[in-house]
């Protein structure tokens, strides 16, 4: 199935989207110096039909799962009002919800979307610069946006109990790789231009049951 047709949403109103990735932010928080990636987060409760925004919030990840930036609030700029109040984007959102309850079981879903460009300012840009990874919640879609003057990018998707696993190259704007964080790890190898400068956009959204990751309140 298609994702304009999970979202019963023409795709010619995702594809109107891809503009506001022209307008993200530098990433402030690379801890490897780099200055290849921007991007933009916003938070959400997905509960059947209804999607709430929740307040803006951190994103927070637990050192287990992120070794190079967990452990740390990283306050990223929120997703712009014209993009998170678009039709298509709340459609995205509750298919996604929808999609988590028909596998887990109905439930509210706490749900992050994250935009990234990475980008070929260094040279090289690190889509995944924590390396192969989970993400701590219950399931992530990687969407790609677009890829445009690069090589590079391949998935690579592998079980996290053993050897087995799957390499490929999302190129399709606006196909979709859904993940069960509990039972895969996954990582995207390093860009680099075909020309003078290329770049590659995703959308990242992440959905996870009873709560937040957030950290642990202080005594």
């Amino acid at each position: 199935m298609s994702l304009a047709a999970l979202a019963a949403t023409p795709l010619a109103d995702f594809a109107a989207l891809g503009a506001s990735w022209n307008d993200l932010p530098p990433d402030r928080y690379l801890r490897d110096g780099g200055r290849y990636r921007r991007r933009r987060h916003a938070s959400y409760v997905v509960d059947g039909d209804a999607v709430r925004d929740v307040p803006h919030r951190a994103h927070w990840q637990p050192v287990d799962y992120n070794a190079l930036h967990g452990g740390i609030e990283r306050w990223f700029e929120p997703v712009e009002p014209a993009v998170a109040q678009s039709t298509a984007w709340r459609q995205l959102l509750r298919a996604l919800g929808a999609l988590a309850s028909g596998l887990r079981s109905a439930q509210p879903w706490f749900v992050e979307a994250h935009q990234f460009r990475i980008d070929t300012t260094d040279g090289i840009g690190r889509p995944t610069p924590e390396g192969a990874h989970r993400d701590g919640v219950d399931l992530v879609a990687v969407i790609l946006v677009a890829r445009e003057g690069i090589k590079g990018a391949e998935t690579r998707v592998f079980d996290a109990a053993g050897p087995a696993g799957l390499r490929f190259t999302l190129r399709e704007p606006w196909s979709c790789l859904l993940l069960d964080d509990a039972r895969v790890i996954h990582e995207s190898t390093p860009i680099q231009p075909t020309g003078a400068h290329g770049h590659r956009d995703t959308l990242v959204v992440t959905l996870r049951r009873g709560g937040f990751q957030d950290p642990a309140p202080t005594a």
